[in-house]
């Protein structure tokens, strides 16, 4: 398998965490959404990813781009350790979590989205991450064990962890979403998390390296 990947993005590092979870060897080739104007808009990048995004995984002869597709493509391929629970309710949380940070929180504070509203992107991001939070933090009170749902580590805790980073880089206080925390750093602490996190990556750039 070939993913390419940028060691910030927060589509990417779902990604990774899915691959560690499952012990899948990969080769990883860096994108940088902001090098030479941003590679991944480079002629032969479209045609791996018409949307000119990350990530984008190849494998199995199949190239995929979009990170929960990718994740639901390795459960279904590579079930162990399962990432959906079996239980249909639980099953319907993770993915109502899921959808809520990736579509309703992550692209609002998207590169592509801040370069656009410029000079007010900060303000901008704390915004949409709050309010997303707000809702997230409720939500989670009723789903919660030691993860976002119940005690296993599902696709939601790969949404959730690196939306938290997100949280923090664009410095969003989150003192009033204990429970986001107290999940968070409780996967921090497992392995599939720490060596897929941003700064231990290939093109994790030196000052930031862990």
């Amino acid at each position: 398998p070939i993913l390419y990947s940028y060691f910030r993005s927060s589509c990417s590092w779902r990604v990774r965490i899915a691959l560690a979870l499952k012990g899948i060897t990969y080769n990883q080739v860096p994108v940088n959404l902001l090098k030479d104007g941003g590679q991944q808009h480079s002629a032969e990048y479209k045609t791996l990813n018409p949307m000119q995004q990350v990530p984008t995984l190849k494998i199995d002869g199949i190239t995929l781009s979009q990170s929960l597709a990718i994740i639901h493509y390795l459960e279904e391929t590579r079930p162990i350790p399962r990432l959906l629970p079996q239980d249909p309710k639980k099953r319907a949380q993770v993915r109502m979590i899921s959808d809520h940070v990736v579509s309703s929180i992550q692209p609002l504070q998207n590169l592509s989205i801040l370069e656009r509203v410029g000079e007010k992107k900060l303000e901008w991001a704390q915004h949409y991450i709050k309010s997303g939070f707000q809702a997230l933090e409720q939500i989670l009170q009723h789903t919660a064990g030691r993860y976002c749902v119940g005690d296993e580590v599902s696709m939601a805790d790969l949404c959730l962890v690196p939306q938290v980073f997100n949280a923090e880089r664009y410095k969003v206080d989150l003192a009033p979403y204990p429970t986001i925390i107290r999940i968070n750093k409780a996967l921090l602490e497992l392995e599939a998390f720490q060596v897929s996190h941003p700064s231990r990556q290939p093109d994790t750039p030196a000052e930031l390296r862990a």
